[in-house]
């Protein structure tokens, strides 16, 4: 018996190593669906029986969480039985995290959620993805959703008519596009109603005229394309996503209504993954006897070339995307209402497009909310831009930003930041040091601070003895994976 006990200590500690902590709103986390308001550890019980650990954090999707584990195991937790959508997309998983099945025993390497879709990538390169279906390439065209009742409710609409993705998910009806429904936005605040632009009252005629069987799938598909491609990163936003492939080409897929696919048109739907023309396949060098040329879709190249000769990192917001290529420029495309394609206007860019104040300088790292975008310089430095209606910008005011705005707040001056993340309203940065700041929309304590309080200014939070080296926020939570502290690090800290 105490051989079997130490053997289980031996576990314990090893898994250990590497540590989740989680906080804000994971409706099966915690009894009662309470909000976490401090960061708080994830049980590993199932992960400590099956001799794993964990190894990443991928924030997870709306009312549920994702991370990976060292042998590769997709996990999931934090959703509800009574969570609808949200429940079936994590694989039914609630307080206890669980590997997620997929049709293959290949390792994952990144995965991504969108509002109701989730999408993985695996170490032979294959990329499965489901949930949402017009988020499920098919190779058929779904056929123009505006038209269909069931989607005139959903977040996307016309952008002029609603304003989408605003307020609290409760406030925007309870079935939009399979959205997990929190209990705690029945109860709306007059702050929030007064941060939230006025929307329309007029309501759809029926909830239901396509079914949620027809709607939905929770069978990972298999993303195939005529050419081998190896992929190597996704991203997952409202209703699209993207994929990164070896050799630095971005493929995407699902809605492209306000340009987010890049293609240089207001299409609808792409239901089979399309190559999107970041950089000329000409001036591509990383490996150009690998280059897959895109035909069929009538797409334009840029007139003049991008710095780069590759694309290195992706991020989908709610409905606008973001790349950065190899030489450090970032391009922006999209829905940009509020002026998160940072463009110095409010235009939509129907293409991948150079963020033209960032032009001298070299980005490495960029995240995307719903309404708005940070990324982080070679030399450390946050800009930020977009919407601002719950401070998640952290400039200490609440005016949207048309081009990127250096984040200067006294706390991040003299730090180098490295990682950044943000969840539909809120935002988070870890600096080389292990300090991690938060600010932005608080309803449910997804700031991690102890309490439900919006800022609008970065703020550190704290994790007990443990060290900080990676954040992933949700769209209403937050994920920090850390390590033990070493007295190294204890002194820095």
């Amino acid at each position: 018996m105490k051989e079997n006990e130490r053997a289980e200590d031996a576990k314990m500690e090893e898994c250990q190593k590497k540590m989740v902590y989680m906080c804000g709103y994971l409706p099966g986390a915690l009894p009662e669906k309470s909000p976490i308001l401090f960061p708080k550890a994830v049980r590993v019980w199932e992960l400590v029986l099956g001799g794993d650990s964990w190894k990443d954090i991928c924030a997870g999707g709306c009312g549920f969480a994702m991370a990976i584990s060292e042998k590769g195991k997709l996990i999931t937790w934090g959703s509800t039985d009574d969570e609808s959508q949200s429940y079936l997309t994590s694989g039914k998983h609630g307080e206890i995290p669980e590997p997620f099945s997929l049709p293959t025993e290949a390792s994952v390497v990144k995965a991504a959620a969108g509002w109701a879709h989730c999408v993985s990538v695996t170490e032979k390169g294959e990329v499965y993805t489901w949930g949402w279906k017009e988020c499920v390439p098919t190779g058929k065209v779904i056929g123009d959703l505006a038209t269909r009742g069931d989607c005139q409710k959903d977040l996307i609409g016309k952008q002029s008519s609603l304003v989408p993705e605003q307020g609290s998910p409760k406030s925007q009806g309870s079935n939009l596009i399979g959205m997990v429904v929190s209990h705690l936005d029945n109860k709306i605040t007059g702050e929030d109603n007064i941060k939230r632009r006025k929307i329309s009252s007029a309501r759809p005629e029926s909830d239901s005229l396509v079914s949620g069987e027809e709607l939905f799938t929770v069978s990972p598909s298999l993303v195939t394309l005529g050419q081998t491609v190896k992929f190597i990163n996704v991203a997952a936003g409202g209703r699209h996503t993207l994929a990164l492939s070896d050799v630095g080409q971005v493929w995407g897929w699902g809605y492209g209504g306000e340009g987010q696919l890049g293609l240089g048109s207001r299409v609808k739907m792409v239901s089979s993954p399309h190559l999107i023309p970041c950089i000329e396949p000409s001036v591509s060098a990383k490996d150009s006897s690998s280059v897959v040329h895109q035909g069929g879709m009538g797409i334009a190249t840029q007139d003049s070339k991008v710095p780069g000769d590759y694309v290195k990192e992706i991020a989908c917001g709610g409905r606008h995307s973001v790349v950065i290529t190899d030489a450090g420029r970032l391009l922006t495309f999209g829905w940009g209402l509020y002026g998160q394609c940072g463009q110095g206007s409010t235009a939509d860019q129907l293409r991948p497009t150079c963020v033209p104040s960032l032009s001298g300088t070299r980005v490495v790292r960029a995240a995307t909310g719903l309404w708005h975008s940070i990324c982080i310089t070679v030399e450390g430095q946050v800009y930020v831009f977009g919407g601002n209606q719950f401070g998640q910008l952290g400039t200490g005011a609440d005016q949207l930003e048309t081009s990127p705005r250096r984040l200067d707040t006294s706390c991040l001056e003299i730090k180098h930041a490295s990682i950044v993340s943000c969840g539909a309203r809120h935002s988070a940065v870890l600096t080389e040091d292990g300090q991690l700041f938060t600010w932005g929309w608080n309803k449910y304590g997804q700031l991690g601070l102890g309490d439900s309080v919006d800022r609008n200014i970065p703020c550190q939070v704290s994790i007990g003895d443990c060290l900080p080296i990676d954040v992933a926020c949700g769209w209403w939570h937050t994920l920090v994976l850390t390590e033990p502290l070493t007295r190294v690090d204890e002194e820095v800290v």
